[in-house]
């Protein structure tokens, strides 16, 4: 597919979610580096609501895991990332530009930690009511801050090859229904 072909775009389309980790270090450097890409996204008003809890402790991490049924690599991750969005400083304190920003951020946190050649799983967070509550009892989050994502980290122990997920009836040009 040309697509797949434009090397420019190869970053976008080899980050793939990886659940399967080997044991290896994450720098304090390229953690400070993953959050300073998370951090280049963009934010309705430019209000930037995203919060980070980067958790490194294994133990904490098996709990995570306890809570996040399908969060079970957080096992073998090196490290976690709670991405939080504090309602008080989103765009006109709505929950939706929160989350809006929010999943900006954790896009560009993915294809940052891709580009470092480590990999990532998205786990979902927000809107169930129980991992968030526990997540925010478990982190002491304050009140206010929502917990949105986990995101597990680490080094790689399988490859998937890139792709690309377009499908052109997901498309419609100038009107709902309308063709190129």
């Amino acid at each position: 597919m040309e697509t797949l072909a434009n090397e420019k775009l190869s970053i976008l389309f080899g980050r793939r979610s990886i659940r399967a980790f080997k044991p290896g270090p994450i720098s304090d450097g390229e953690i400070k580096t993953l959050l300073e890409a998370a951090m280049a996204a963009p934010s309705a008003a430019a209000k930037d609501p995203w919060r980070f809890v980067v958790i490194r402790n294994t133990t904490t991490l098996n709990r995570v895991a306890d809570i996040l049924t399908h969060g079970q690599m957080l096992r073998t991750a090196t490290c976690g990332m709670l991405v939080c969005g504090d309602q008080a400083a989103a765009h006109d304190q709505l929950v939706s530009y929160l989350l809006q920003d929010c999943s900006a951020a954790i896009e560009n946190l993915l294809l940052a930690v891709h580009a470092l050649g480590l990999g990532a799983c998205w786990l979902g967070v927000h809107p169930r009511e129980d991992r968030m509550q526990a997540l925010a009892r478990l982190f002491n989050l304050p009140s206010g801050v929502l917990p949105v994502s986990m995101i597990a980290i680490g080094h790689p122990a399988e490859h998937k090859e890139a792709r690309t997920r377009f499908h052109a009836s997901s498309v419609h040009y100038e009107t709902w229904g309308g063709k190129p």
